[in-house]
């Protein structure tokens, strides 16, 4: 199973936190993180799956394997930018969202346009009626947030299972 976990890319010290928690009990539960390769939440997520000996994909922007964080165990080379965001949150059957700005505000949007839960934690806020809220989910600790991404993601894989 993969998930993929959005984030600042210039995580504060709170986000680094949560996002090594996210990370660490993703790899204790057997799933492999997706993430953009690069700093702040993306390294931390990585760093702690790495502690509890688990595999890293990193999407990276460039054509530079070197330019990804040192916890990513797989660096995909894009050459696309930003649009990189859409390949992200595709390849994981959940994402999880801690921090973030713009770029993970497109990630989310990617996201639930496609179908795919996002479970978020301590990132953007969505509380319009027109929106369907049981793809986004806020959550309020790294425990919460593995738990429900592993639900979604399961869910969504017997889906998928389902209509082939």
């Amino acid at each position: 199973m993969i998930i993929a976990v959005i984030g600042s890319s210039e995580a504060n010290q709170e986000l680094v936190k949560l996002a090594t928690k996210v990370g660490y009990e993703l790899a204790q539960n057997g799933v492999m993180i997706v993430c953009g390769g690069l700093g702040g939440v993306m390294t931390a997520v990585c760093k702690g799956a790495k502690q509890a000996g688990g595999v890293t994909i990193g999407i990276l922007p460039g054509n530079d394997p070197l330019s990804a964080n040192e916890f990513v165990d797989i660096p995909i080379c894009t050459g696309i930018g930003y649009a990189r965001n859409v390949i992200v949150v595709k390849t994981g059957l959940s994402v999880i969202a801690v921090g973030g700005a713009y770029g993970t505000l497109s990630e989310i949007g990617h996201a639930l346009g496609d179908n795919i839960p996002v479970i978020g934690l301590r990132t953007w806020n969505f509380d319009q009626e027109n929106l369907d809220n049981e793809l986004f989910t806020v959550t309020q600790s790294p425990s919460e947030a593995v738990n429900l991404a592993i639900q979604a993601a399961v869910k969504r894989d017997k889906l998928n299972q389902s209509i082939k």
